[in-house]
């Protein structure tokens, strides 16, 4: 069986001389309180005969609720994480946190309880320098992370 491929975009900026990325926080009652690898970069499952640069667009836009902003997009490659691959593009550009209308998603919860949740994919949106951002976000993807500073070196 193929492993489902997952497409994402992580803006960075420069601020007072560091880099920052930004992330968002996973929605639903697992996650709500959590904070250590409760962070994850705007991404989701690229859908059959999707090219995974549109499919990263598109979750983009369903996560955040707002166009992908305009700008070069570079390719940080792809990783494992869990049961999927996760290919990343890195995009230079600006965006307020407060301007995100999160997308949302049915959810059982209590597990096998029979009861639906409609819950944010992604509840909260922030920018982290990089060093905390590796701190925060979800392990596999901090790959991404390290990646992307390699290339401003």
């Amino acid at each position: 069986m193929a492993r489902l491929l997952s497409a994402g975009i992580l803006l960075h900026r420069r601020r007072d001389g560091r880099s920052e990325v930004l992330l968002g926080h996973l929605g639903g009652p697992y996650w709500a309180r959590k904070h250590e690898r409760a962070w994850s970069i705007p991404k989701g499952v690229v859908e059959d005969g999707e090219e995974p640069i549109d499919g990263a667009r598109r979750e983009f836009s369903e996560e955040l609720g707002v166009p992908v902003p305009e700008g070069t997009l570079v390719d940080l490659g792809t990783v494992r994480q869990s049961r999927k691959d996760v290919r990343i593009w890195a995009l230079e550009a600006d965006l307020d946190p407060d301007t995100v209308v999160p997308g949302t998603f049915a959810l059982e919860w209590p597990p096998r309880s029979g009861r639906t949740l409609e819950v944010p994919e992604l509840d909260r949106v922030a920018w982290f320098d990089l060093e905390t951002a590796a701190t925060v976000v979800v392990a596999a993807q901090a790959e991404h992370l390290q990646r992307l500073a390699a290339l401003s070196d």
